[in-house]
């Protein structure tokens, strides 16, 4: 029988007042990864009081020793990385290699963000008046409430936990239920590293609560930032509520990724990045390929290609070698796929497998590695002939399923990869810089790849999305300093006397009927 884990608030561990659930590996799911105790409202109130009470004394602290934090916890995830990786492996089912990418996602954000410390820059700015200088500063923003999703388990709240607590803030983070294991696993690694006490809280609470807890710390003046990643839906409502305390919350959410293909376009390295962009973690990322926007001229060799690649495709046991992807997250994203399948309509055809839906012993997928009756995998599924008016086009399906459709002229494509209301990444394959460079132009996608996959951010470059994929707040390198700091301006004026800016400045001597 695993221990229960508990939510870790002011430095302790805190066993939660509402109900006991269990998280389970979802390609077994007779093996129950972490009994979890969930917090109360009033819990994860207590919570913020203590983030509360620890962010002066952290944001005292000199920037460059909160670097050093910093770099103390990327050496030991850099440590524990195998562990860390099986763990991700057996709580959410991500192949074993993917695993191992997504724990390195976490050394190189420390790697980059342990020299910020010693890089939260300010700026002297020259005056209009004599004896007198201008200044500005980066100051935290004080307490952030982070929630995150399971599919990218610990990169993501990494994102969002290093850059705060490099900037000085004290953070109450919320991981996904699903993922209880690698949150406790995650905090314990950021403790050890050196956080101090309370500057780092961990609760573990469900959807409703965490909502109504946001709620109160945000009327007792004990939250300054939400950081949220997950669905539209869910999203729309943190924005709605932090709107209404005036604050702008860091939203990273769903995305509809199109992948143009052009007709100069190599169509092997289409279909390979089509697949990985597509199926890669089952579908689950926000970044995962939504549609396929093929140009007419070449659309039957790009879909013989890339269903080809699709039906021999590896599906099964996460822990194999050679897996493309293994199970659902868990039982509710099964739910979820089904609900889209059913929108396949009599104009669609379907590829790519040898059934459709989930796998099982009665259901099966030729080549599958494992017994599928064990946990919650599903056909990949490709869906060709699919116009604008669908509903497989104009919503994020989060999982195994990609539509294909056709264009014909370059405007046609630039308008079915923006007109889902989707904006967070796009990808287009063609030879021609000047497609490439008006695709950029053009796409209302906040991240661009030419040539590759919709899917693969690197630390040190902004992430994030517009439109329904997020409210322009953007996350890794250097911008999200934006998103845990707020620029505070200084005025020193050492004239002696009191100078009135716009109105006690010299004159400029100006011969304006001077002619050469």
């Amino acid at each position: 029988m695993p221990s229960i884990l508990s939510s870790y608030v002011d430095g302790q561990p805190l066993r939660g007042a509402a109900s006991t659930i269990s998280s389970v590996n979802p390609a077994r799911l007779d093996d129950v990864v972490a009994e979890v105790s969930l917090a109360s409202e009033d819990q994860i109130a207590l919570a913020f009081a203590a983030a509360k009470k620890a962010q002066a004394g952290w944001a005292q602290t000199p920037a460059p020793q909160r670097g050093r934090v910093i770099a103390a916890v990327g050496k030991l995830v850099e440590a524990n990385k195998e562990a860390l990786a099986a763990l991700v492996t057996r709580e959410v089912g991500k192949p074993y290699a993917e695993s191992l990418g997504e724990v390195q996602e976490i050394i190189d954000t420390c790697d980059f963000f342990l020299g910020e410390g010693r890089r939260l820059y300010g700026h002297t700015v020259p005056s209009e008046m004599r004896d007198k200088q201008l200044f500005t500063f980066r100051v935290p923003v004080g307490v952030a409430g982070i929630i995150t999703a399971g599919n990218f388990p610990v990169a993501v709240p990494a994102w969002y936990l290093v850059p705060a607590l490099l900037c000085g803030n004290a953070v109450v983070w919320k991981p996904a239920e699903y993922a209880a294991a690698l949150g406790d696993a995650l905090t314990r690694l950021f403790v050890a590293g050196g956080v101090p006490r309370g500057v780092l809280n961990t609760v573990h609470a469900d959807g409703a609560t965490t909502y109504r807890g946001l709620e109160r710390a945000l009327e007792a003046g004990l939250l300054n930032k939400i950081g949220f990643t997950g669905s539209t839906e869910i999203g729309r409502r943190i924005g709605e509520l932090a709107g209404r305390h005036l604050q702008t919350p860091c939203l990273e959410l769903g995305g509809k990724n199109p992948l143009v293909v052009m007709p100069d376009a190599d169509l092997d390295l289409a279909a390979e990045g089509a697949l990985f962009s597509g199926f890669g973690t089952a579908g689950q990322r926000c970044t995962s390929l939504g549609v396929a926007i093929v140009h007419d001229s070449v659309y039957d060799a790009f879909v013989a290609r890339f269903v080809q690649r699709v039906q021999t495709a590896v599906i099964g046991d996460p822990t194999h070698r050679g897996v493309l992807y293994g199970p659902l997250l868990a039982q509710r994203f099964l739910e979820s796929f089904e609900h889209w399948l059913g929108h396949i309509a009599s104009h669609h055809e379907v590829h790519g497998s040898t059934g459709r839906g989930r796998i099982t012993a009665k259901n099966p997928r030729a080549g599958f590695v494992g017994d599928p009756d064990k946990g919650i995998f599903v056909h990949p599924t490709v869906v060709t002939g699919v116009r604008a008016e669908d509903a497989l086009y104009r919503n994020e399906t989060f999982g195994p399923l990609v539509s294909v459709m056709r264009f014909s002229s370059f405007d046609e494509a630039i308008e079915l990869a923006n007109g889902h209301g989707y904006g967070l990444s796009s990808a287009i394959y063609t030879n021609n810089p000047v497609h490439a460079f008006r695709f950029r132009e053009r796409v209302s996608a906040g991240m661009v790849s030419i040539n590759n996959s919709t899917s693969g951010a690197e630390a040190h470059l902004p992430f994030g999305g517009n439109g329904k994929s997020g409210n322009g707040s953007r996350q890794s390198g250097v911008w999200v300093l934006d998103q845990f700091t707020r620029w505070q301006s200084m005025n020193w004026d050492y004239a002696g006397k009191l100078q009135k800016a716009q109105m006690d400045i010299e004159e400029v001597s100006v011969d304006s009927g001077f002619r050469l």
